[in-house]
């Protein structure tokens, strides 16, 4: 199969499966990820793992109850001897005990540690959340990266289609110029060659194509096939303001939100460690029931029954543990101290990032816009050119580079075009907007 007959099936099956796709918006694609991702899954699991974790059940607040039950049975040979003297033997006595209770354990006071360890499990949850959160916010990234690439790469298949077309129309005219003697046969190889570079180019434009699809794909976790469009119409309608978005970034920044939990839970892990320094009171109680046979000669009473309750209090203090409180305290503060190290530490980065993203933003707006006046200067000077080849003022090398140059432009356009798209995001998502605005 030449290049000639497997671009011509190409056109045909791609035409086929364009009529057949349907266009996949991005806020269905949004819908698919946080409904299929499997990183957001993971993430929504962790969540409920620490939702579980702070719930009282796992609080230290309630009593734990505790039911025992048991039976036991002896066969002694016994010799004893009675107060006058005379001695008796028991061969074989049974003895059999049965017991069973309820016992009942609560922990009035323990130094405040559970009360604080509780504090610091809520804390823990809304640690998970906002891990979740950067999870989702990654992957709206990642999604939107690979959408925008796919609709890139569709304007950039349209954009070589049409220099395709071009070329065999120039082939068409160039094989009449020479039927009529008007043109050379150098004219009519040149164009055949134009022509193959350009189905090489749109063959491997289709593949790349195919393939981004396959990523975009995975990102909506398979939740559909690779039969479908983008929408390739994008806009900015909102008019940012730096200031205020550097405002929003300091209080809803994601990174700044987790460290500011890690603070929090730092500093309830050393009001739980200074716990080790008071004492811890405890509550028990129980319900019992006790039953003894002994078919002994010897034995007293031949059967015994005890039931009843029992409670108590208990006091335990620790008035020296070698020094594991005190290590334990000290290190608790050293850690606090970390963390608050690294929220400055942070703080700058993102600040720093906040800055190169706007101005990456900024720059790419700037390009995209010179790109749309550049092809406009491209698409005229294709014009002109064209219309000076059918005329045979212009060579075939001219008209095929003014060809280049305005596919050249049309590639540009739709690089900067997307590149600004991106670079908004990027901008949302540092500033901690981009789950709340819509796109």
């Amino acid at each position: 199969m030449n290049i000639k007959t497997y671009t011509l099936f190409s056109f045909i099956f791609f035409g086929i499966m364009a009529n057949a796709q349907q266009v996949l918006t991005t806020d269905e694609a949004i819908a698919l990820a946080l409904e299929n991702n499997y990183g957001i899954k993971i993430a929504n699991n962790t969540v409920e793992i620490s939702e579980n974790n702070a719930d009282t059940l796992n609080s230290g607040y309630l009593p734990t109850l505790t039911g025992n039950a048991g039976a036991t049975i002896d066969v002694q040979n016994t010799e004893g001897e009675l107060t006058n003297g005379e001695t008796r033997i028991a061969e074989g006595a049974e003895t059999r005990r049965y017991n069973a209770s309820i016992n009942l354990n609560y922990i009035l006071f323990d130094g405040l540690g559970r009360y604080y360890n509780y504090k610091q499990l809520k804390e823990l949850y809304q640690l998970s959340q906002l891990e979740a959160r950067q999870t989702i916010e990654n992957t709206m990234l990642e999604l939107f990266s690979i959408y925008y690439t796919v609709a890139q790469l569709s304007e950039n298949t349209s954009a070589l289609e049409e220099t395709l077309n071009i070329s065999k129309d120039r082939l068409t005219r160039s094989e009449y110029q020479f039927d009529y003697g008007q043109n050379t046969k150098l004219g009519v190889l040149n164009a055949k060659v134009d022509i193959n570079n350009d189905s090489i180019n749109l063959i491997n434009a289709y593949q790349q194509l195919k393939n981004t699809k396959r990523d975009l794909n995975v990102v909506m976790g398979n939740a559909t096939t690779n039969i479908f469009k983008v929408d390739t119409t994008i806009t900015f309608p909102i008019l940012f303001n730096k200031d205020e978005l550097f405002n929003k970034m300091l209080t809803n920044n994601v990174r700044l939100k987790q460290i500011e939990q890690n603070i929090k839970i730092s500093d309830f892990t050393i009001k739980a460690s200074k716990s080790g320094y008071l004492p811890t009171v405890g509550l028990q109680g129980s319900y019992g029931w006790n039953e003894s046979t002994n078919n002994s000669p010897l034995a007293f009473t031949l059967q015994n029954t005890t039931t009843g309750f029992s409670g108590g209090l208990s006091l335990t203090w620790n008035l020296f543990d070698g020094g594991t409180t005190i290590t334990r305290v000290k290190n608790a503060k050293i850690d606090l101290e970390t963390q608050q190290l690294q929220k400055e530490q942070i703080l700058i980065d993102v600040q720093r990032n906040f800055n190169n993203a706007w101005d990456d933003y900024q720059n790419k707006l700037k390009i995209f816009r010179v790109q749309q006046d550049n092809i406009i200067t491209a698409q005229n000077n294709f014009d002109r050119t064209e219309e000076k080849f059918k005329l045979g003022q212009v060579t075939s090398i001219e008209f095929r580079q003014a060809q280049l140059n305005l596919l050249t432009a049309e590639l540009n356009k739709n690089q900067a075009k997307y590149d600004a798209k991106v670079a908004e995001i990027t901008v949302l998502q540092i500033s901690g907007e981009l789950l709340n605005v819509k796109l």
